[in-house]
């Protein structure tokens, strides 16, 4: 397993981290089970959204005599109430859920303290001018929830999350297929085919969800990546709004190149299905790779945009193409050079001002990006 800082919190999290949506349904003894493989195979990070008091049971028993094997991110607002599920912003209902979170866990602590799933601007006000804002700062002020954060699938309130200096983690619904849709309160837009149809014939990144990567990254706000195969959409080329299935690891590589990005949450009914997501970490660069597959869909072709696959690698002069244009992605992006950013380009062994404009990485790249251009630009925004 390979791991990675959780933003500003110095948390060290598991590249691929685990959700408990699949495992909802299991009996305790099944997710039990899975909670098992995914400690054993080196999986820390952990996504309890669901308020089912067997799902809190299940993970109360799997953390028994080893807590610290677990980072837990366990979300504000999620209730059960009269035998089922409710997203809740009642304070009193809000209170009672987080009781009895703690109690079914067997723990006096939870690592990241998720606000459960905004969307809309007029509930994230509701949220950030009123009483779970601060019952949450209370909790973390306590030491009772360690680190804040947030939920949602649309960049814009997770923008604005990330801007109020509060949250510590947001959790994202990033993935190739989501990426080049525009913001909406709606999620039912991320799943409806129709959204994809409408979209310009040539698509990458939507503007505000490049935004939002560029800024967590430079503020280290930390993001956890839910519904990284877009509810399994991607794997299935008959469904997959780009004609063609990907793979598991292929997704899963995706999103971790992304900015900003600490963990991936992927679900798993069975073990099985865990080593299979786990199983990643040790594949080879071109059982990962994305980037020939994204190049060559034919309903949605992706053009002069870098995706940080690395494919132009290797360059005759020592450059880190996929690196160095991330870097200079985020600094155009918020139209300033931020001082992380700065300082990572700095230590890097080889700059874009190394370019001896050879031309062999631009033949390489599935994207039809213009390297020797991005180069140069890059070398203008770092001045080396």
């Amino acid at each position: 397993m390979n791991y990675r800082t959780l933003g500003l919190t110095g948390l060290r999290v598991s590249e691929v981290g685990l959700g408990c949506e699949q495992i909802m349904e299991q009996d305790s003894q099944a997710s039990v089970e899975v909670l098992n493989a995914a400690i054993k195979a080196g999986v820390n990070y952990f996504d309890l959204f669901s308020p089912h008091p067997s799902m809190r049971d299940a993970f109360g028993i799997a953390m028994e005599g080893r807590r610290e094997k677990f980072i837990l991110q366990a979300h504000l607002c999620s209730a059960w109430i009269d035998g089922q599920y409710k997203r809740t912003r009642e304070i009193e209902e809000v209170r009672a859920a987080f009781v009895d979170l703690l109690t079914r866990l067997h723990t006096d602590y939870v690592d990241v303290g998720m606000i459960h799933y905004i969307d809309g601007k007029e509930d994230f006000d509701q949220v950030f001018q009123g009483p779970v804002l601060a019952y949450a700062k209370e909790l973390k002020a306590a030491g009772t929830v360690r680190f804040l954060g947030m939920s949602t699938h649309n960049p814009r309130i997770a923008t604005m999350a990330a801007e109020t200096g509060l949250i510590d983690v947001i959790m994202f619904s990033c993935n190739p297929a989501y990426d080049i849709l525009p913001p909406s309160e709606d999620i039912n837009t991320l799943f409806d085919g129709a959204s994809y149809e409408a979209l310009d014939p040539v698509s990458h990144t939507d503007p505000e969800r490049k935004e939002l990567y560029s800024l967590c990254e430079s503020m280290g706000v930390a993001l956890t990546v839910m519904k990284p195969f877009a509810g399994g959409a991607l794997l299935n080329s008959k469904v997959s709004p780009f004609g063609k299935a990907m793979t598991v690891a292929q997704c899963l590589h995706y999103c971790l190149t992304r900015p900003g990005v600490a963990t991936v949450l992927v679900g798993a009914e069975d073990v099985e299905e865990l080593r299979e997501s786990v199983a990643y970490c040790g594949l080879p660069d071109e059982e990962k790779d994305y980037g020939a597959l994204l190049g060559s869909f034919p309903l949605r072709p992706f053009v002069d945009a870098c995706m940080y696959c690395g494919h132009c690698a290797p360059c005759t002069a020592g450059i880190d193409i996929a690196a160095v244009n991330k870097f200079a992605d985020l600094c155009e992006t918020q139209g300033k050079v931020p001082d992380t950013v700065r300082e990572h380009y700095a230590i890097m062994p080889a700059k874009a001002g190394d370019c001896v404009k050879c031309g062999q990485c631009e033949p390489r790249c599935p994207f039809g990006v213009k390297i020797m251009e991005h180069m140069e630009k890059a070398q203008a925004i770092f001045g080396a």
